[in-house]
């Protein structure tokens, strides 16, 4: 059983404020799970509770499980992957595929790629959902980020709660959104009469931050980048409903069905097309972009009339 010792300058404080300081590969809600399940000791007594006062120099002895093993089955299936190393991969998600297993979903997921891609993933971050630290809707494409570590896992997800990661997507919308540049700024949470659905209409929601400038347009639809300083579910496809402009090809959010199916799209137009952010271990400032996809392609260029970069 490893073990580490209190510092003075932690004497007085939580037992596991400590240990995720000391060590932090681990979250604190990590170790706060493994000290209730009897799997930390201090001076050779066992504790349960996350509050535990520690004093300096006390040994803390701790065991850190291994991973459960996934249930689910890898699946062979292609990734178009821009970046991998030993901690982290950046992918271009196709539309049409599903992130995580679920209810109808439980084969097919690009988590079941990933486990075929990389078979130590298992266990990264949650047995349903390893190595994912953010997610895109079904069929919003573009560019999502997989840890392949522990350590990485963790590094990512703090960097996305503290905004640090910058994420730039484009979609085309419906009208011309005026003022031409500008900022939504809603509470956004869970519909009450339809609970697949969010909604601006409410008051117990979180704050959602959505920048927007428009780049092209004719009397039918623009083309839009927009990015967001929250990321609250289905946050760009709700604000842009909220202001009057929904997504192209989003029957769930305003736009109708025959109208998209007039100019082509089939699914909402929307792509996750650039991504900023710090390496979790190198530290490097890292920057990657992914191509519109084909259907983005022809509506732009066959109803703005300008072909897309």
């Amino acid at each position: 059983m490893p073990s580490v010792a209190v510092p003075v300058e932690d004497a007085g404080g939580r037992l596991d404020v400590c240990l995720a300081r000391i060590l932090p590969e681990h979250s604190r809600s990590r170790w706060q799970g493994l000290i209730a399940d009897g799997r930390v000791k201090i001076n050779g007594e066992i504790v349960t509770k996350a509050r535990t006062t520690v004093s300096g120099g006390d040994r803390v002895d701790y065991e850190i499980p291994p991973p459960r093993a996934s249930a689910l089955v890898p699946e062979d299936r292609p990734l178009d992957v821009l970046f991998e190393d030993q901690d982290l991969l950046v992918l271009n998600k196709p539309p049409g595929w599903v992130v995580h297993p679920g209810p109808g979903h439980e084969g097919g997921t690009l988590v079941h790629a990933l486990l075929h891609h990389c078979p130590d993933l298992s266990g990264i971050g949650g047995e349903l959902r390893p190595g994912i630290v953010h997610r895109l809707d079904r069929d919003t494409s573009g560019l999502l980020l997989v840890a392949k570590s522990q350590r990485a896992h963790r590094a990512l997800v703090e960097q996305f709660k503290e905004r640090k990661v910058t994420k730039e997507y484009v979609a085309i919308v419906f009208g011309r959104p005026e003022p031409e540049t500008g900022t939504v700024r809603t509470l956004i949470g869970r519909s009450a009469s339809n609970r697949q659905k969010m909604t601006t209409d409410t008051e117990h929601g979180r704050t959602a931050i959505t920048r927007y400038a428009v780049v092209a347009s004719n009397e039918r639809i623009s083309l839009v980048r927009l990015w967001i300083e929250t990321g609250r579910t289905h946050q760009i496809r709700v604000h842009m409903t909220h202001i009057g402009h929904p997504i192209v090809g989003d029957a769930m959010y305003g736009a109708r069905k025959k109208e998209s199916a007039s100019i082509g799209a089939s699914r909402q137009m929307l792509h996750a097309e650039r991504i900023a952010f710090t390496h979790p271990i190198s530290l490097e400032d890292l920057e990657f972009s992914a191509p519109l996809p084909d259907d983005m392609r022809a509506i732009l260029s066959g109803i703005v009339g300008r072909q897309a970069s």
